[in-house]
């Protein structure tokens, strides 16, 4: 199995030129590309475009609203700013959703065993969601969170 190295599609070992591309495949020998990957593509979920100055001048509000009740400061602080306004609304739906995930964890946590892996699994992938929130703000990017980043509280 053997990748373009222009374009990083797979082709058979055989080919003299790339079917997708048309380059090639028998010129001087070089490291074998791996396929391209879109990260996009696979977390699939939209970006909001954002002023430049607005997300510079706001990183810390955004960041602040995924750090539970402390979703509050960037609402009320920050309410004219649509950089923290948008990870202020997406906080805020993050953390009644780690309010629920936790009411739900302690009523399951009852279970043996099962119970205690599917409240674990609950605590990782609201954990998981706050690390992506907040590096998305401080990259200054307006992105929904995966699975919940849908849900409007705040316009």
């Amino acid at each position: 199995m053997a990748f373009c190295r222009n374009c990083g599609k797979e082709v058979n070992d055989t080919d003299k030129f790339c079917p997708y591309c048309g380059v090639d495949m028998t010129a001087e020998a070089t490291p074998k590309a791996e396929p391209k990957i879109d990260v996009n593509k696979i977390m699939d979920t939209p970006e909001v475009e954002v002023d430049a100055q607005d997300a510079s001048d706001n990183k810390i509000m955004a960041v602040l609203a995924y750090i539970g009740i402390l979703v509050l400061i960037p609402i009320l602080a920050a309410p004219k700013s649509p950089f923290a306004r948008y990870h202020s609304n997406q906080g805020l739906v993050l953390w009644i959703t780690e309010i629920i995930c936790g009411v739900v964890g302690g009523i399951i946590s009852e279970i043996p065993v099962l119970g205690g892996l599917i409240s674990f699994a609950l605590s990782i992938a609201t954990l998981a969601l706050t690390i992506i929130g907040i590096v998305n703000a401080v990259n200054g990017k307006a992105k929904e969170l995966p699975v919940i980043g849908k849900f409007k509280i705040l316009k």
